[in-house]
């Protein structure tokens, strides 16, 4: 009766307009006692507060896998191979480019491009390759790689992880994506992913990122047996490195992107399945209470963003009610969650916005920095309205 007298108490004060920071141990309250509904009411109000206005912001990208060798052996992965598999490629500059050219031909402003950690490839091969993307294609922001990326061409090159960075700005990388942060607590990282290294690795490259001007965003995967600490735990990570980001007057983190692990087809689902661990993957409702708890608790980051590839377009839509302010991207093209068996991992800009609409919001397109951009749709009543709907 203690908890439940708290919980209410918690969330009667994030509700007011200048509610004070949450802590750990209310965000835990919280995420393990809070009725959703309510929860969710709460978080959509902060959001009204932080985004100000009945707008719902997208992307239109293409995701790039570049390479799938990797050595890093992630048991949620099922898109990587070792070197020397019979299944790996690298794709050449070439190939990269006539992808981006389909790109532009739709209106997209962003490559997403990230692979693996590949022991093959040295600092020319990517320093070549942005110079000449940049080259051929000035008007795509090239949002590329992954801090475990640039420490493994560190590795190879034996620079430190900010000289590779520096280099790579230089012939036109604009920013450092999220990707490879999963879950900062190392109890559960390096169960996970031991070869992928400490939460403080992630961390330390992301600043020396933001520190140099990168456009960089935050993610989370969830679902790999944690406890509801251990996701807030995560949350505090990144709220902490964004309070020094804004200290510094860096750029900081755009955005939160959070997601379920898919355990389809993937050693560690096998694996956990067969060893009966439980909390695994995340429900709808599971989720839309991570989202409504990460738009109250990153109190420092405006933009909470959605994911439609991994739950669904239905639940991506819900999820705008629980404190989410983007829909994510298009991605073009994805080959990572697909490969673990997701099945629906494209949408156009169409059915992005016709979600938005659906759900009482506008639709508005943007860039990686978050700048609106025009969109060659008309909204509202012409836009597709067959569009099926997932439940």
């Amino acid at each position: 009766m203690f908890l439940l007298s708290t919980c209410r108490e918690i969330l009667t004060s994030q509700n007011m307009n200048n509610a004070s920071r949450l802590t750990i141990e209310d965000a835990i309250i919280l995420y393990d006692q809070a009725d959703l509904n309510d929860l969710m009411g709460v978080a959509l109000n902060r959001r009204r507060i932080i985004v100000p206005n009945n707008e719902i912001t997208y992307l239109v990208d293409r995701n790039i896998n570049y390479t799938n060798i990797c050595t890093i052996n992630c048991q949620f992965c099922s898109f990587y191979r070792p070197p020397g598999h019979r299944e790996t490629y690298t794709q050449t500059i070439g190939e990269i480019s006539e992808r981006i050219m389909e790109l532009e031909k739709v209106g997209g402003s962003r490559i997403l491009m990230q692979g693996g950690v590949n022991p093959e490839l040295d600092l020319e091969y990517y320093t070549n390759l942005l110079s000449e993307l940049r080259i051929n294609h000035p008007s795509i922001d090239l949002d590329c790689f992954s801090p475990i990326e640039i420490e493994g061409i560190a590795d190879v090159c034996n620079m430190s992880t900010l000289e590779v960075l520096i280099e790579l700005k230089s012939v036109g990388l604009h920013g450092l994506p999220g990707g490879g942060a999963e879950m900062l607590v190392d109890d559960v990282r390096l169960d996970v992913s031991p070869k992928k290294g400490s939460s403080n690795n992630w961390l330390r490259i992301m600043g020396e990122a933001q520190s140099i001007g990168l456009v960089t965003s935050a993610t989370n995967v969830i679902g790999f047996g944690e406890t509801n600490e251990h996701r807030i735990l995560h949350m505090n990570a990144i709220r902490n490195m964004q309070d020094l980001a804004l200290k510094n007057n860096w750029l900081g983190f755009t955005s939160f992107i959070s997601w379920p692990v898919q355990l389809e087809n993937n050693v560690f689902g096998k694996k956990s399945r067969r060893n009966k661990v439980e909390n695994l993957g995340s429900g709808p409702e599971d989720y839309l209470r991570h989202i409504a708890i990460s738009r109250l608790f990153l109190d420092n980051i405006d933009h909470i963003q959605s994911s439609w590839p991994t739950m669904g377009l239905g639940v991506a839509q819900m999820a705008f009610f629980a404190g989410a302010d983007d829909a994510g991207s298009t991605m073009m093209e994805e080959n990572v969650v697909s490969a673990s068996g997701t099945k629906k991992t494209e949408a156009n800009e169409i059915e992005l916005q016709k979600i938005i609409e659906r759900a009482g919001f506008i639709p508005i397109k943007r860039d990686s920095e978050y700048n609106k951009l025009k969109t060659c749709f008309v909204k509202s009543k012409n836009i597709s309205a067959e569009i099926p709907m997932q439940n």
